[in-house]
């Protein structure tokens, strides 16, 4: 076991979920001893938590891992040691390879074995380097896992990621995520309505229920029945405090009409949802193993928009596709203009290694690529600034969760997820405001607090406090 005061330091890259694992690694050590510090040069413990969704990211790894073998020098020369290790989807995808690359580490494990951390931290205390645990164990890591630490949730403020799916069986040919995550498995419905209550409990209005597939949840219910997402919702939306509900990321094959239906009846369900299509190419949504055409995804988006006319969409758009020809790209640029994104992320195809789009004779030049998502994006931020623009004069409930840049500002979340700048004191943080928007920019809003609320009631009461 860990002597009292040691310290560690996690670095997270990329989606939410990553987050999340960083937040339970953390919770997973705290009981050894360790302590969180903000910078590696003071770690006894460093961790990286990789994401293998980006561009070159194992590549990354490694150069900061280089970093990193001067610093564990440095403290070795002063006699103090330094544990390193990599964790999450660049761990599980190259394994034993991190150790011949970087003999730096001492230890390299995936998304699914960081429950073993303490384990493990106890066996290189004891000596032991060069441990590997990127298998898929039998056990449920979330039921190995602690539950969340109350000081620490009492430091997390307004908001909060809770996982409730994971892995995924859909296989596209361009991702990695079923080969790091695995299969797609669902949190038993009573964990997560724990979780979201100790959350509520220490001051989180917010909650973004996280999945790769997280629609495709089916976690068992208390009754003993299969849950879907739009059930869970229900069910956590009853609980007290809780104010705003999210979930992301969403796959237009599993819109079921649970789902639908909450986003109708719940109002705590925020009109916002993040439905990635990747391509307007039925050609080349068929390459990608997506499982629907654009006509497929189109009628998912008429229906939500049927259930829930308010709603604001987001999606994720991939450019350059191996064999995507103009006609495929303008078919992208149809599918854009027809539905109107209020956000939108795109990306350039890069090859993954491992995946079947990688393999693919019929790859577009760099330059063509660059040219097609240099035209997307121009389309994409102009339906930004639009919806922005939309909102201009609108009041609108906002969570203030954040100092602002400035003396006296803070900044908070609308329900459509957008950055709103107001002039209020910090006592104001983790409350909800009545805010008029005043001016628009591309990214960010500002507004005039017009009331404040009580906390935690903005999505069933308008009793307004003194300003």
């Amino acid at each position: 076991m860990a002597e009292p005061g040691k310290t560690l330091f996690i670095k997270t890259y990329g989606c939410q979920m990553n987050v999340y694992d960083s937040e339970r690694m953390i919770d997973a050590l705290e009981p050894m001893g360790y302590a969180q510090v903000d910078s590696p040069e003071t770690a006894d413990v460093v961790i990286l938590n990789t994401c293998h969704i980006r561009e070159k990211a194992a590549e990354k790894v490694y150069s900061e891992l280089g970093r990193i073998k001067q610093m564990k020098a440095d403290r070795a020369r002063s006699g103090r040691p330094m544990v390193v290790g990599v964790a999450g989807c660049v761990a599980q995808a190259e394994g034993e390879e991190m150790l011949r690359r970087a003999p730096v580490l001492d230890l390299v494990f995936g998304p699914q074995t960081y429950h073993r951390l303490p384990q493990m931290m106890a066996r290189v205390d004891a000596g032991e380097r060069g441990l590997v645990a990127t298998d898929f164990p039998a056990e449920d890591k979330f039921t190995e896992l602690a539950d969340p630490s109350k000081p620490r949730l009492l430091a997390r403020g307004s908001t909060a990621f809770v996982t409730v799916q994971e892995g995924c069986d859909k296989f596209c040919t361009f991702c990695v995520v079923p080969y790091t995550r695995g299969a797609e498995f669902s949190r038993p419905a009573e964990r997560v309505e724990r979780e979201v209550r100790d959350l509520a409990a220490a001051g989180v209005r917010e909650i973004t229920l996280l999945g790769q597939n997280v629609n495709a949840y089916h976690g068992k219910g208390p009754d003993g029945a299969e849950w879907t997402l739009g059930r869970l919702i229900e069910r956590l939306a009853g609980i007290d405090g809780i104010a705003r509900l999210r979930y992301t990321t969403s796959h237009p094959r599993d819109m079921d009409e649970t789902l639908l239906a909450a986003h109708r009846d719940v109002p705590e369900l925020m009109p916002y949802l993040h439905l990635p299509v990747q391509s307007g190419s039925d050609r080349i949504l068929g390459a990608m193993n997506r499982g629907h055409g654009a006509d497929d995804y189109l009628r998912a988006v008429d229906a939500i928009r049927s259930t829930r006319p308010d709603i604001a969409l987001s999606s994720d758009f991939i450019v350059g596709f191996p064999g995507e020809s103009d006609a495929d790209f303008e078919a992208t640029m149809e599918l854009v203009h027809t539905v109107g994104y209020a956000q939108a992320y795109s990306f350039k195809y890069s090859a993954r290694p491992g995946t079947p789009a990688a393999d693919h004779a019929d790859q577009v030049a760099e330059d063509v690529k660059s040219a097609r998502l240099a035209e997307l994006q121009s389309l994409l931020k102009e339906q930004q600034s639009q919806f922005n623009a939309a909102c201009l004069g609108r009041r609108m409930d906002v969570l203030l969760d954040r100092p602002g840049r400035k003396p006296g500002q803070l900044v908070g979340r609308s329900p459509y997820l957008q950055a709103v700048h107001v002039n209020a004191p910090d006592a104001c943080i983790g409350e909800f405001a009545d805010v008029e928007i005043t001016d628009v920019g591309p990214n960010s809003m500002t507004g005039r607090i017009q009331a404040r609320k009580e906390p935690g009631t903005a999505a069933h009461r308008d009793k307004e406090l003194a300003l």
